[in-house]
């Protein structure tokens, strides 16, 4: 189950940023925390061939 933090809505719209922190509560097997390489027009994160066909989330920290 993903739960995300809506902004307050009862503040003046000035004072709600677009770029709010969310904090994600995930229940999982395993977790790797890696960075994202350039890869063409894209990025790329490598994974253990142990998970391919399994079901991930991606969930961007910084």
């Amino acid at each position: 189950m993903i739960q995300r933090k809506e902004p307050d809505l009862d503040l003046p719209p000035s004072s709600i940023t677009v770029h709010n922190k969310s904090k994600f509560e995930v229940y999982g097997e395993e977790m790797i925390e890696k960075e994202v390489k350039q890869s063409g027009n894209s990025g790329r994160v490598y994974l253990p061939p142990e998970w391919v066909g399994k079901h991930v989330k991606i969930i961007r920290i910084d």
